[in-house]
């Protein structure tokens, strides 16, 4: 958020400072639930997924279906906690500008350096209040952190089957029959599945490279400062 160009104040009060730091609590509450809620989503889809693991691996006639269905609930799940990781990094955010530009120098130094105008900062975030980040950085955040491994088993997990039930494979043509779904030819299943994965690999990798740049940014902006 840009800073307006006006006479900043140069101190709080006792009382102000008191209630910054109950403010600060309050943020601090609020990012907890919202991570609470965030290992609520992903408990879900590892819970999903080991049920189709138990279903498809029941016996070797079973069917991989269930396997490819999963992917379906996985993705709602992991689009709902990206929704949700928005929420929270709205609170961490806070927090961590409070502990950066209030706690931190007030120990450090016994002044709150209220000429930088961090406090203007904060308060225009109250008063129009928006998301930090975008739902594509939320969703490859959560890839990354947990998504990753749940996307991995799911298809480590699916080629297991197809290779060794009913029986281990003897050709790689057999791969491709066993992948057919219906009318759906084999080859088509594992082309979207790769696109599946492939897809996910992306936007993790986009949101990686975003989020360095940014870093990099905060970095060049410091050592400017």
């Amino acid at each position: 958020m840009t800073v307006k160009n006006s006479e900043q104040r140069k101190e709080l009060s006792a009382a102000e400072i008191g209630a910054v730091a109950h403010l600060y609590r309050g943020e601090v509450y609020r990012s907890t639930v919202w991570r609470t809620r965030l290992d609520t989503t992903t408990n879900w889809a590892v819970v999903t997924l080991g049920i189709a693991l138990s279903i498809a691996f029941s016996s070797p006639t079973a069917s991989p279906l269930p396997l490819i269905l999963v992917g379906v609930l996985i993705l709602f799940f992991l689009m709902l906690e990206a929704r949700r990781y928005r929420y929270f990094n709205v609170w961490r955010a806070r927090c961590r500008w409070m502990e950066v530009h209030f706690f931190a120098p007030m120990l450090h130094d016994g002044d709150l350096h209220m000429e930088e105008g961090w406090q203007r900062v904060l308060a225009e975030d109250y008063w129009k209040p928006r998301y930090h980040v975008s739902m594509a950085v939320a969703v490859g955040r959560r890839i990354r952190r947990n998504y990753f491994w749940i996307l991995l088993i799911q298809s480590t997990a699916y080629i297991g089957k197809l290779v060794v039930h009913p029986e281990p494979l003897t050709s790689a043509s057999q791969l491709i029959d066993r992948a057919a779904i219906g009318p759906l030819g084999g080859q088509y299943v594992l082309g979207m599945g790769l696109i599946y994965c492939l897809a996910w690999g992306a936007i993790s990798l986009l949101s990686w490279r975003g989020d360095r740049h940014r870093a990099r940014s905060r970095v060049v902006r410091s050592d400017m400062g």
